[in-house]
């Protein structure tokens, strides 16, 4: 398998170092409209940098691996070109294989393919790709022969629904980008208490750290503590007189879900007086 990879940014550096010195999954370079990103990213992989026309003809696999308002674009590229018996995969997690619209007239393949990962460095972040979860979805070959590939490397992989891409995205994104939110909230209240930034994440390590750790090993319900799986309405309501605005209607819209999930724990609980506060 020759891959090229059109689009030389976080996921595409990612991408093309995990792969690199793979012997079944050889990369052989990048195109990027941005020359010099290109060229950055073939130095990181030890690969080259080649023009679009280039990079198809080599390649018998291309990873799209830009800006997801950028794939159709990449798309209605390459399309025009010879694919026939090639494999075309994008990384988007919110978008289906379905953005590669006429795909089955150009003698291609095409999947999604989206790993469980948020890319946050473009030159640190494959080395979280050997634990990485992957969700795949598309025409039958090319999920087969793309699924075998990262199984080979030890990574698990989900056949996934094309019409449930959105609402699979949305969820990975609640799970890492909002839960920033969140942390970005409570921080930033600690240092209206007089904590400095860097205090207020240094204190609360250890009790953002075991919470996180509690729900992967017991799940939400098991892992539920604190004053709303208490059903303390007195300190539910001292919260709330600290708060106001944006942080206010977060707090009861986050506090009225603990409230499902403290039920669920505490059946014999009554949490009415909670609910009726919040």
């Amino acid at each position: 398998m020759t891959i090229g990879i059109i689009g030389a940014g976080r996921v595409g550096c990612s991408i093309g170092k995990y792969l690199s010195g793979q012997k079944d999954a050889q990369v052989i370079g990048y195109y990027d409209t941005d020359a010099q990103s290109a060229n950055e990213a073939a130095r990181f992989t030890g690969t080259d940098s080649f023009s679009l026309e280039e990079l198809v003809g080599l390649s018998d696999t291309l990873f799209i691996t830009t800006p997801d308002g950028i794939i159709e674009k990449a798309w209605d590229r390459i399309k025009e070109m010879s694919l026939t018996n090639k494999i075309i995969c994008h990384f988007s997690g919110s978008l289906s294989s379905v953005v590669f619209s006429g795909i089955e007239t150009t003698g291609a393949s095409g999947c999604s393919i989206h790993p469980m990962l948020a890319f946050s460095d473009k030159f640190t972040s494959y080395q979280q790709l050997h634990h990485a979860f992957f969700t795949v979805e598309g025409d039958k070959r090319a999920v087969e022969v793309m699924s075998l590939l990262l199984r080979s490397m030890g990574n698990e992989v989900c056949l996934i629904d094309k019409e449930k891409k959105a609402l699979y995205h949305t969820a990975a994104s609640i799970l890492s980008n909002q839960v920033v939110a969140v942390l970005d909230t409570g921080y930033r209240l600690l240092t209206e208490c007089g904590f400095d930034r860097k205090e207020a994440v240094k204190a609360t390590q250890t009790l953002v750290r075991n919470n996180v750790e509690n729900v992967i090993r017991q799940d939400t319900v098991a892992a539920l503590t604190g004053p709303v799986e208490r059903g303390d309405t007195v300190t539910v309501e001292k919260h709330l007189s600290c708060l106001g605005g944006s942080d206010e209607k977060m707090y009861r819209v986050l506090a009225g879900k603990l409230v499902e999930l403290a039920q669920i724990k505490n059946p014999q609980k009554d949490y009415t007086q909670l609910k009726e506060l919040l």
